[in-house]
């Protein structure tokens, strides 16, 4: 679906978008370095942009924080659908300041701010009509717009996480026990099916394809400017890779925002302009099209995320830098509070961070 049908569409379903916000002439604040070059290459201007960069915070959020756990606390306590969206009566976003939390990462040194926009559970942090599970029709907030407001304002990019190859909620997501590799991590192991997931064949998950695609949509036209968008987790992808249409996915997101760039964990089909790792070297490749697609994308700029907890870097970081052709991004991940705001042990962790890693 082009521009033009997909505002139809939106139109008819009660739901505008506004224009982008630029900020120098036509270009968006964080590219005013690449002022030269945006206007004939958008595309080249962001990867311009992401090269230069060394230092990213990114911020997740959601129901699952009421309780005091991480996003996969579904998964691992295997928590009905049925209970699991109940969460949502209680989502209190109150303490959320997107312009505060856009100041202290300018301030520290950050080039670059994020959000998990949807985790796996399908909880949505932006405006969307494909579920009422979001934080506008729940808590009357649209945090991404806000949070790209801050952005933009300040010069920042921003650059949010989607979970496209997990989805605990969709009753139209592929079962665990049609993987094509170890991984399970399609539904929580519950001991009985839930009578929310009706998918019986892979046909049906033609049904879960129309609605995410169209959330992406919906993000990579309504949220310009927009830096970059990580789909996520990639292990879910190369589980059933014959179901995904990815390349769909990166045509949609480049005929929207085409200076925006993609990344897939390491990489799905190596069409991506960078790589969101978790490690600083990828663990072994899950299948031979993973190790090819991994060889194709290695020369490519390299994201390495860091979490913070309780104001500590956790050791599943990078020591160094560099790694490749490219300087490797440090991105600091940090867990907000249930009502949206920062630990302040994790305020004096992310100073400390910055400050390090500049330092380096």
């Amino acid at each position: 679906m082009d521009r033009r049908a997909f505002l139809a569409a939106t139109a008819l379903a009660g739901c505008s978008l506004p224009q982008p916000r630029p900020d120098h002439d036509g270009i968006p604040g964080y590219l005013a370095g690449q002022r030269p070059d945006f206007k004939t290459n958008p595309h080249g201007a962001g990867m311009a942009w992401f090269r230069s960069v060394r230092l990213g915070l990114h911020l997740e959020y959601g129901v699952h924080t009421q309780l005091g756990r991480g996003p996969a606390v579904q998964f691992e306590d295997r928590i009905p659908p049925s209970d699991y969206v109940k969460l949502k009566h209680g989502f209190d976003a109150s303490a959320f300041n997107a312009p505060a939390l856009a100041d202290l990462a300018k301030e520290a040194g950050f080039q670059y701010l994020g959000l998990t926009v949807r985790h796996s559970d399908g909880f949505c942090l932006f405006r969307t009509t494909a579920t009422e599970f979001n934080a506008l029709e729940v808590a009357g907030r649209d945090l991404l717009a806000e949070l790209g407001e801050a952005c933009s304002q300040r010069s920042l990019g921003l650059i949010v996480s989607f979970s496209y190859a997990a989805d605990w909620r969709h009753p139209y997501f592929y079962p665990a026990q049609s993987s094509q590799t170890e991984w399970r991590g399609a539904r929580p192991a519950y001991d009985t099916t839930p009578p929310e997931y009706r998918f019986a064949r892979d046909e049906d998950f033609q049904l879960y394809v129309r609605d995410v695609h169209h959330q992406i949509q919906e993000i990579a036209y309504r949220y310009r400017p927009l830096a970059g968008i990580r789909l996520e987790p990639d292990n879910g992808y190369y589980a059933r890779p014959d179901l995904f249409p990815v390349g769909q996915a990166y045509a949609l997101i480049r005929e929207a925002s085409p200076g925006t760039l993609i990344a897939f964990g390491a990489g799905a089909n190596g069409e991506e302009d960078f790589c969101a790792l978790s490690h600083l070297r990828p663990e072994t490749p899950p299948t031979l099209l993973a190790a090819s697609v991994w060889e194709r994308n290695r020369d490519k700029p390299r994201e390495v995320a860091v979490r913070l907890d309780g104001g500590e870097r956790m050791a599943n970081g990078p020591t160094h830098g560099r790694s490749g052709p490219f300087p490797t991004k440090l991105l600091l991940v940090v867990a907000l509070r249930a009502d949206g705001s920062l630990a302040p042990d994790d305020r004096r962790g992310i100073a400390e961070f910055a400050a390090q890693s500049s330092a380096a």
